[in-house]
């Protein structure tokens, strides 16, 4: 049988179908770069807002044309078997969840391209007002912290050498097996040989929780100074309608500490504009909050109603108002990425080589997991010295020191 991959949206569901699509190629599958040529065609979905779910449904309409389709990720969930036909069939919640209870544990990683990372665990604990991935996902599963070390060994014996901690909420990992992601990247970082490690998206109140082991276990030198954690309002009353759990305070405090720790890392951060009851005072609030923590990533969304939430029939606030704090925003977002990564021209960094670029140049990451390109094709896995001589508010410019 013939397989052929797709997937969109986040990491973890990116990570969940390329273990799926290995455990696919492990039991005698091949891969195939085309859908026309594939036996089943695997598509991993997202449906975060409503223009990425109609996306989604026209694409998965356009390969069911060419013969078998699996649909994995969120759509699954949501959609209520409406999309289901002879050539679509649906892998939901209830189906991939079983995968974290055993099956995804010895999974050989037969082809690297369709592996993006370790899911840890499934569901979240949260409660947000707005978000479908939580219905899509359904409560909080973590997987044991000696079958997801299991898999790193398997992830290393293949060369793959950047291990990607991949979650909703990282955070929140190990909650309901009494363990917690501190411990769980310690062990990690604790297993023999030369890799990194990058610990995906995790909540600010989870976050807060756990912050002094974790940035304890972040000490080691296989652990990306990088931390992603969404504060999606700096105003604590759109805050609360949003039903987070936490104020813009709590943000603040993680970034203090964390800066205060690692002053070289990387911190990344999540943004809605034009959420229900948003207005000037709030998009003032949030883009001070923005001026003091410094994020040099920004992912900015305007807010989108989705169905089987408690939000998805309240008022938005005007287009125009949208539109122009989202374009403040991002210009806010490029100001501050550029500024702290022009900071980087000049040092002498060690970059770990990730991917090979464009005319004949290869990228690679340094502690803080900024993205450098240097040119020439150098070793994936392997470590270069280069003095950073340009940058972008995107990345960085080397050459071999």
């Amino acid at each position: 049988m013939k397989i052929y991959v797709e997937s969109y949206g986040c990491t973890l569901n990116k990570s969940e179908i390329g273990l799926y699509a290995n455990k696919l190629l492990s039991e005698g599958a091949e891969l195939t770069s085309s859908p026309d040529d594939a036996d089943l065609r695997l598509i991993g979905t997202c449906v975060v807002i409503q223009h990425t779910e109609d996306r989604m449904l026209r694409r998965i309409s356009d390969l069911s044309t060419k013969g078998k389709v699996q649909v994995l990720g969120c759509l699954p969930s949501v959609s209520a078997g409406s999309i289901e036909s002879e050539n679509i069939q649906l892998l939901e919640r209830k189906d991939f969840r079983s995968y974290y209870k055993g099956s995804l544990d010895d999974v050989e990683i037969k082809e690297a391209s369709v592996f993006d990372g370790i899911p840890i665990n499934q569901g979240c604990t949260g409660s947000c007002n707005f978000c479908i991935s939580r219905v899509a996902r359904g409560s909080l599963l973590s997987r044991p912290i000696e079958k997801i070390t299991g898999q790193v060994l398997i992830q290393l014996n293949h060369g793959i050498r950047e291990i990607r901690l991949s979650s909703l909420d990282s955070a929140a990992y190990g909650v309901d097996i009494g363990t917690s992601l501190d411990r769980l990247v310690s062990a990690v970082s604790s297993l023999p040989g030369e890799f990194r490690i990058r610990v995906g998206m995790m909540e600010p109140g989870n976050t807060s929780r756990i912050l002094g082991p974790l940035l304890n276990a972040y000490s080691s030198s296989k652990v990306y100074k990088f931390l992603h954690v969404p504060v999606q309002s700096g105003d604590d009353r759109i805050l609360d309608a949003m039903n987070r759990g936490y104020h813009a305070e709590d943000f603040r405090s993680i970034a203090r500490e964390y800066r205060s720790r690692y002053p070289d890392s990387t911190l990344s951060t999540d943004i809605i504009t034009g959420y229900p009851c948003d207005d000037d005072e709030s998009f003032e609030r949030t883009v001070r909050m923005l001026v003091e923590t410094q994020p040099e990533i920004i992912n900015i969304t305007r807010f989108s109603p989705r169905p089987y939430t408690p939000d998805y029939n309240l008022k938005t606030p005007p287009t125009n108002s949208v539109k122009r704090w989202t374009a403040d925003i991002t210009r806010l977002h490029h100001e501050i990425a550029e500024e702290r990564m022009q900071k980087q021209v000049g040092t002498i960094r060690k970059i770990f080589i990730t991917e090979h670029g464009k005319n004949g140049s290869s990228v690679g990451r340094d502690n803080a997991y900024r993205p450098v390109a240097i040119p020439g094709i150098h070793d994936l896995y392997t470590f270069v010295d280069c003095e950073i001589v340009d940058a972008t508010y995107a990345y960085a410019i080397g050459k071999i020191a």
